[in-house]
């Protein structure tokens, strides 16, 4: 799939086949994140993927909206050290991911992290260091349903899209 359309076709995914994710196809994910721009080039990332089904499991219980993370294949968690632009630079990798793993046929759903009040369990459960922040939760699977990856009506570029003044 190329690019334009893995981003015409990014959904965000919370129903997955029992099905593991093979580890090569995970490493593409995290070497796609890390390719992400940073501001200052500092690459404050750092990436945790759980494949242990009671982690995953206890990740999902954990959140608060992301229930459906427990039964996900693999979970991404995507740590920043706590610089000036953190959460700039650990969303943009995140979209990396995202883009990605529909480019792959993964499906993925992309769970909030900073400021959430399930941050500092997450942190704790994952053993991350004190100086970093979470910046989101990657649930990861093959889709359950075969039209996971669709083209919905969005508004028009014509409605968005201004040149020199607003």
């Amino acid at each position: 799939m190329d690019l334009f359309e893995a981003i015409k076709k990014r959904r965000s995914v919370r129903q997955y086949l029992d099905k593991p994710v093979p580890k090569e196809v995970l490493e593409k994910l995290i070497d796609a994140a890390r390719f992400a721009p940073t501001a200052r080039h500092t690459e404050p990332w750092t990436f945790v993927v759980v494949t242990e089904p009671n982690n995953i499991k206890a990740i999902g219980e954990a959140t608060d909206s992301g229930r459906f993370i427990s039964k996900a294949a693999a979970c991404i968690a995507v740590f920043c050290r706590d610089t000036k632009y953190y959460l700039e630079d650990g969303c943009a990798a995140i979209q990396n991911i995202l883009l990605s793993a529909t480019s792959l046929g993964i499906g993925s759903c992309w769970v909030a992290g900073d400021k959430k009040p399930y941050c500092e369990k997450i942190i704790e459960m994952l053993g991350a260091p004190a100086d970093h922040k979470l910046i989101g939760l990657v649930s990861l699977g093959y889709p359950l349903s075969k039209d996971a990856f669709f083209e919905d009506k969005r508004k028009e570029l014509k409605d968005l899209l201004h040149w020199n003044r607003f």
